[in-house]
């Protein structure tokens, strides 16, 4: 990987997007359009960087933020603080998935109604970030118009959102939780949908924590991933050199307390559920999170998240530290072997080190905006409403990755799923399994605002 951009401190005048790609930018293989519209059977290849130039104009438009949001901390806390309760309603079907190893996922599947869409539709699949789900206004400002019917301006497609073990309302069934390095959940989750939907596209977006799950993935999996393709947004990258950061300022240390807290008030919420395996390794450490004063984000690191954020033979760790060097994203970007875009913010105070580069990787994107903080992006809306910009960048990459490019984007095919005896979707050699529970239903995303989830949101 190449170097990193330290970017604390850093005042942007211009408004512009940095973006970077590779020297040798990837061709990948293109559907040609008739004037009507209607897609040919004729197939071409072209640079991944002349298509985004030619189809995300977006990623190089000017960003001139809500004047009053005028600087990263800002932004950070709108996203964190503002009611977005009444903008971008959404609803989803919820369906709970059992893991072979015990532990449950929640992913809830937008639009309710989809009976109308083929089933080769684009599917995106969302990671949301540190402790949210498939309820933050962030998510559901890209669902809402990504679901929405083309005869009403969206995008038309499908989307699912992996809520992470514990979160928006999803059980705890075993022992452990979720971090931002482990890989096996979505992996599961991505056998599931791929079974139930064997012609789609998965195209992956992560958000934060979420972002950096979908990174490693893409990069562990290589020509084998079931995803498309990547967009990772406010990707926190070097995990240890960015809680560094965190901890070393008086401001970032009131971010990093209260991305304590919500991990804290998670497992406070999901106590009933943990409280099931007395005699695992972690009964010992759930008091020890739950006494915990004043605690910042590696404290909590190191005092459960390393112990169970994941499973073995990667967790346990022998600290917080150790997590995070194994948990970090930007040492294996140059792994990855689908077109990725990735999006940060110059003035974000939470991830305040972000890299200059792809290391070299013909399929990665890397894009820096001047301003928006930690998934905020804010801009003036229609009237005197506020809008995100990053909305439109991430709807025209969709865009060209699910109506342009050829399916499936990598070189080799990921490994054939099958049904065993006991009703678990699994891969042909390898281990893990997933299966549908019941449970699940009727998800009203932005009623989630109304509960009282001692979260603050996008953190």
């Amino acid at each position: 990987m190449g170097a990193l951009f330290s970017i604390a401190g850093r005042r942007k005048t211009s408004t512009e997007t940095v973006l970077h790609f590779a020297d040798k930018p990837a061709s990948v293989k293109i559907r040609l359009r008739q004037a009507d519209g209607s897609t040919t059977t004729s197939i071409e290849s072209e640079s991944l960087q002349s298509l985004v130039d030619a189809k995300c104009p977006a990623l190089r438009s000017e960003f001139s933020p809500v004047w009053w949001l005028f600087n990263g901390h800002m932004h950070t806390l709108m996203a964190a603080m503002g009611d977005f309760s009444k903008t971008d309603r959404l609803q989803y079907s919820r369906r709970l998935i059992r893991l072979i190893e015990g532990g449950t996922l929640g992913l809830d599947f937008a639009p309710v109604d989809s009976s109308k869409l083929s089933e080769d539709t684009p599917i995106i699949v969302v990671l949301h970030g540190l402790t949210g789900g498939s309820y933050e206004s962030y998510v559901r400002s890209i669902l809402v118009p990504a679901c929405r019917a083309i005869d009403e301006g969206g995008l038309g497609y499908r989307a699912v959102v992996v809520n992470f073990r514990g979160c928006a309302g999803v059980p705890i069934t075993s022992p452990q939780l979720y971090s931002a390095g482990h890989t096996g959940d979505i992996r599961q989750a991505l056998v599931y949908i791929s079974q139930l939907y064997p012609r789609a596209p998965l195209l992956g977006l992560g958000f934060s924590l979420g972002a950096n799950v979908l990174t490693r993935y893409l990069a562990e999996e290589g020509e084998e991933s079931r995803l498309s393709s990547g967009c990772a947004l406010a990707c926190p990258w070097d995990l240890a050199k960015n809680n560094d950061g965190l901890r070393n300022s008086f401001i970032g240390r009131i971010y990093s307390k209260a991305m304590a807290t919500n991990l804290k008030n998670l497992v406070e919420r999901n106590l009933e559920g943990l409280a099931k395996f007395p005699d695992h390794m972690i009964a010992k450490y759930i008091p020890v999170a739950l006494n915990l004063k004043g605690a910042l984000l590696d404290d909590f690191d190191d005092n459960f998240t390393r112990i169970a954020g994941g499973a073995p033979p990667d967790f346990p760790f022998a600290s917080a530290q150790d997590y995070y060097v194994w948990g970090s994203s930007h040492n294996v970007v140059k792994n990855i072997r689908v077109p990725y875009l990735a999006i940060n913010s110059a003035d974000d105070p939470i991830v305040q080190h972000v890299p200059s580069d792809g290391g070299g990787n013909p399929f990665a994107i890397m894009a820096l905006t001047a301003a928006g903080g930690h998934l905020g992006w804010f801009k003036p809306g229609p009237g005197n409403t506020m809008d995100r910009w990053i909305k439109t960048p991430v709807l025209e990459w969709m865009t060209l990755i699910g109506d342009t490019l050829v399916h499936p984007t990598s070189a080799k095919d990921p490994p054939r799923i099958y049904l065993d005896d006991d009703g678990y979707y699994r891969e042909e050699g390898r281990d893990g399994g997933c299966k549908e529970i019941e449970g699940g239903g009727l998800v009203d995303a932005s009623s989630w605002q109304g509960i009282k989830l001692n979260v603050v949101q996008g953190l």
